[in-house]
Order: structure tokens, then C-alpha cells, then sequence
């Protein structure tokens, strides 16, 4: 939670940007999107995040690596005997917007990212009953809650891809999953960063040019403390009741980050 002390100097900071930009033409002053980011996975390789988290725990040194470079894509694999440090779980994730050998990108609190990229999910990656993530906003460090799970969730039995505010339970929007399988779709996610009511987040799926979700959330908090960090790659709970694990993968290419300015 922001201490009050920082939520005033943010709402000051706003304040004097938008007095600071009182009676300028509309056009001297109008944000768009600045590319940040735009690694070629057979070019960058895993050097494109800034952590790489491919079995942590040393559940399966036969299956590694589970998180590697395969063409121009990354690739994501799950086996069922994979186990996370926490061992109802297994985890295979990448985190964070690496730009250089010794830097990466901050998403900090005020600013407004976008990410965008094309995603595989093959239909071995099933939705389940308990969570299964494939997309994660989180706070870095061990033990932070999600703040933004883009999730494959079985509803009444009908698999579904989601995104989710975890911390308010606020469902942002929902879709069928089996349509968008074994086929490439283009994902575009957009957060504003803010506490308690200032913050925002926009979810938009697209099947080829067919638009399948455009949702938004505006009024939500986007911020635990510090800083935002995106996570891709699979992690999910043991717990499923459907008999939905199996060994799978995720394939994900044309990774963009924008930050707009």
C-alpha cells in the first residue's frame, strides 16, 4: 500500500503537469506511444528479460531447458512432474523488459505501458478449475501478490481465457479459449499505474482481424509499492479437478513495449 506522504506527491506531481499545461494547444502536449522494447527472440535470446525463472526449484534437470528460444519464438514447456519451490505449483516464467547487459525497463507509478505480441496456446494447455496463468503484473520480489493475471480458467465447465485484477477480484473481461487454440493471436495489454482509484488497465485479443476482446477497467489500483513488472510463461496450481494437466507448452513471438509519453 502507498504510504500517504507518496500518494500526495503523486496527486501534487499530476496537478502541476496538467497546470503546467493549461492553455497550450491540444497538439503541443498530446501523448502517444514511444517504442521501449522490441527484442527478436533468434537475436536476443532469453538476454530480451530481465529474469528468467525456468525450473527454480531443480524439479526436472531431465526437461531443461524448459523456457528456450525455438525458431523466432519463445518457447514455455510444462511437463506434469514439473514442481515449483512451492511444491503445489509449477512455474516456468520469464520477467521484466531487459533493454542491455545491465539494464532494464521500471514501470513506475504515474506511467502508462503497453505490451504487445503474438501468443500460441496449443490445446494441451487447458483451462482448470484452479488457477493457471499465463500472464502476470506483479510487484518484484518473492512472496508479492499479482496485481494483473491474464488466466485459462474453467467456468461451469467451459474453458475460458480471462484477465483479472486478483487483488479486488475484479474480472476485466472474459472468452472462450478453445476457438483461439493452436492458432497464433495477437494480444495488446495496456496499464496505467496507480493506487487506490488511479490506475487503469485495457485488455484487447484479436483472432487474425477479427477482434474477439476490447475490454477496459478504469478507477482500479494498479500498484502494491515500487514498481509494476510483467511475467509470461505458465504457472499454475496442482489443485485442478478436471483433469486438465498435461505436458504442454506456450509459444509467444513479436514481443513490443511501449511506453506512452
Amino acid at each position: 500500500m502507498t504510504n500517504p506522504s507518496r500518494r500526495a506527491l503523486l496527486g501534487a506531481a499530476v496537478g502541476g503537469a496538467v497546470a503546467a499545461t493549461a492553455g497550450l494547444p491540444a497538439t503541443a502536449h498530446a501523448a502517444s506511444w514511444k517504442l521501449r522494447w522490441s527484442p527478436s527472440a533468434s537475436g536476443d535470446g532469453l538476454g530480451a528479460f530481465e529474469t528468467v525463472e525456468d525450473d527454480r526449484a531443480g524439479s526436472h534437470p531431465a526437461g531443461r531447458p524448459h523456457i528456450f528460444v525455438e525458431s523466432d519464438n519463445f518457447r514455455f514447456n510444462m511437463h506434469t512432474v514439473d514442481r515449483d519451490t512451492a511444491t503445489d505449483r509449477q512455474r516456468q516464467e520469464v520477467t521484466g523488459l531487459r533493454t542491455g547487459s545491465g539494464s532494464y525497463l521500471k514501470w513506475l507509478p504515474g506511467e502508462t505501458w503497453r505490451v504487445t505480441y503474438r501468443m500460441y496456446i496449443p490445446d494441451s494447455l487447458r483451462a482448470t478449475t484452479s488457477f493457471t496463468h499465463i500472464m502476470q503484473m506483479k510487484q518484484p520480489g518473492n512472496g508479492t501478490s499479482p496485481i494483473v493475471v491474464q488466466s485459462l480458467r474453467r467456468v461451469s465447465g467451459v474453458q475460458t481465457i480471462e484477465l483479472k485484477l486478483p487483488v479486488a477480484d475484479i474480472l476485466v473481461g472474459r472468452t472462450d479459449l478453445e476457438p483461439l487454440q493452436n492458432k497464433w493471436i495477437d494480444v495488446d495489454f495496456r496499464i496505467t499505474i496507480g493506487d487506490g482509484t488511479s490506475g487503469s488497465v485495457r485488455w484487447i485479443l484479436k483472432d487474425g482481424t477479427s477482434t474477439v476482446v476490447d475490454r477496459s477497467k478504469s478507477g482500479v489500483d494498479t500498484l502494491l509499492a515500487d514498481r509494476v513488472r510483467p511475467k509470461w510463461g505458465i504457472y499454475r496450481s496442482l489443485g485442478d479437478t478436471s483433469g486438465s494437466l498435461r505436458d504442454t507448452h506456450l509459444l509467444l513471438t513479436g514481443m513490443r513495449g511501449h511506453q506512452l509519453v
